[in-house]
């Protein structure tokens, strides 16, 4: 990816490509994808808290459930899991892909 521009489509390549491929035989798969679906948005760009005082600039990719969202890292191409603080999101540890994240709350 070479511009910014580039990051939104990718970021929503991969999310569909993953709801086409979660589980959903059962109830529980159904749902968790049905909740992911609702709680996106458009990717917009986002500042994001890390250990040890490092900020890096991210892409939200769901609204807020409760205090945590997910968020897409251009740098590492996966999503992580992020938890509101009076500084921004802050990066939790929670990394991979954005489903996952996501229903990891």
């Amino acid at each position: 990816m070479d511009t910014d521009t580039d990051i939104p489509g990718h970021i929503k390549a991969l999310i569909a490509q993953e709801m086409r491929d979660f589980p959903t035989q059962d109830r529980a798969g159904q749902m968790t994808v049905e909740a992911f679906r609702k709680a996106l948005r458009e990717p917009r760009k986002v500042t994001v808290n890390f250990s040890g005082g490092i900020t890096q600039t991210c892409w939200s990719v769901t609204r807020p459930n409760g205090p945590y969202r997910v968020i897409y890292l251009p740098s590492a191409d996966y999503f992580s899991l992020c938890v509101e603080s009076d500084f921004g999101p802050l990066d939790i540890g929670v990394h991979g892909n954005a489903i996952g994240c996501y229903a990891s709350v």
